[in-house]
């Protein structure tokens, strides 16, 4: 697909000359395809439109935050009544208590609740509470986990120094014994064991959670007086109505949300029990959007959808049927495709294909069919999707392995991503 002379292009060629490296974060599409858009106009339902036009069933949810659809009217009318009434005003108004009801009444172990606007707000002052109730430094979590951007957990730490990133102990996920021997190296200093409620770091399979691993998890907290930790930033909503943990049985001190809570609208979440009440309101986090009303109003919306509405047993159905007609297609055009995790936050990835070319080949050929999905990166399943939508994604995929299979051959290397064979991913 071209892009030469494109809206898109010129938009690249205008924000180089503005944004530092053109664009930043996880927005930045220079791990992606080459022919990727950067730049989109407008979002609908389960669809994007690029700024040159270009329509696509979305299966990246703009990286979770699309739970109910773009443009959900429901919860953006909400959103547009309140920004009438008063959004970001010298005090919070009364949505963020009815907020902090809703969630302490959807969350078993929430007591009680703090908002702020990223997940790495949210996973910061996890481990800003956990330090204040314990009065200890240690922080044992997984290797390769995500839990933001903050320079404490940044995957790239360029700009950082040793002491921001001091402190901590890292373990396998789902490895029972390498968690003890992280925990046993802590010592009488251990302040939180941080889990992602399933392993879904980049550029490798997804992993659900050990319910054992996941149960030791919560006993070396007991044991210790550490307090742990569930990053449901991702996952939230999308595998439970719940903490993502409720469906192993394991009950954590504190969770952190976000992306989705609001259908995209600003807003994060810092959930906890009444162990941690104490050290949570003796911490001093803030910020002069936090307290905004207009998103409050769009997660009381959202909130109402995922209890009153069959949604997550919809988007799952969806989700193991594009799985199952997947796998047809892949082997009916003789490939190997190994999709794990959720079905509801899939991820794809080719046997015998170790710089991702057949992951990026057949990308392109999806985004060339008006499928958006993403090489390396889990992917997202939203309420707006239709059988319809999944019977499109499976014919494009099955167009896209053709295209695949007549390209392997001649397929070369991806350079962007020769870091993968050079050192690994972090």
């Amino acid at each position: 697909m071209g892009r030469t002379n494109s809206r898109d292009q010129e938009l690249r060629t205008r924000a180089e000359a503005v944004i530092p490296g053109g664009m930043y974060g996880h927005q930045a599409t220079g791990l992606l395809p080459d022919d990727y858009p950067q730049f989109f106009e407008r979002g609908e339902g389960a669809h994007i439109w690029d700024v040159d036009g270009r329509r696509y069933l979305d299966l990246m949810c703009a990286y979770g935050p699309n739970l109910f659809g773009y443009a959900n009217p429901q919860i953006d009318a909400a959103f547009v009544r309140q920004l009438g009434l008063g959004d970001t005003l010298t005090g919070p108004t009364a949505l963020m208590v009815e907020l902090a009801e809703a969630f302490v009444a959807m969350v078993s172990h929430a007591d009680w609740a703090m908002f702020c606007k990223n997940g790495t707000d949210a996973t910061t002052m996890a481990l800003t509470t956990a330090r204040a109730h314990t009065r200890r430094k240690i922080v044992v979590r997984a290797k390769g986990a995500y839990h933001g951007a903050a320079p404490w957990c940044v995957p790239r730490p360029t700009g950082t120094i040793d002491t921001d990133r001091a402190h901590q102990i890292f373990y396998d996920y789902n490895e029972v014994a390498s968690l003890e021997a992280a925990v046993a190296q802590a010592g009488d200093d251990l302040a939180c064991v941080f889990a992602a409620p399933f392993k879904h770091d980049a550029f490798i399979d997804q992993a659900e959670p050990d319910p054992a691993y996941a149960r030791r998890a919560r006993e070396l907290c007991d044991a210790t007086g550490a307090l742990l930790v569930v990053d449901d930033v991702r996952a939230g909503l999308r595998l439970a109505r719940d903490c993502s943990w409720s469906r192993i049985g394991v009950q954590p001190d504190l969770s952190t949300w976000g992306k989705c809570i609001a259908n995209g609208h600003g807003l994060s979440a810092l959930l906890g029990n009444d162990k941690a009440r104490k050290a949570a309101a003796s911490i001093f986090v803030t910020g002069s959007f936090w307290y905004q009303a207009a998103p409050m109003a769009a997660a009381l919306e959202t909130l109402g959808l995922v209890r009153d509405t069959d949604y997550l047993e919809r988007i799952t159905a969806l989700g193991e049927r594009l799985r199952s007609g997947l796998d047809e297609r892949a082997s009916a055009a003789g490939f190997s495709l190994r999709q794990t995790g959720p079905v509801t936050m899939p991820l794809f990835l080719f046997d015998d294909d170790p710089d991702l070319r057949k992951g990026f080949c057949f990308s392109s050929e999806m985004l060339d069919r008006g499928v958006y999905v993403h090489p390396w990166h889990n992917m997202f399943l939203c309420a707006a999707m239709t059988d319809a939508d999944i019977e499109a994604f499976l014919d494009a995929a099955e167009g896209a392995l053709g295209a695949l299979k007549r390209q392997s051959p001649t397929l070369q290397p991806v350079p962007k991503l020769a870091f993968l064979t050079a050192g690994g991913t972090r």
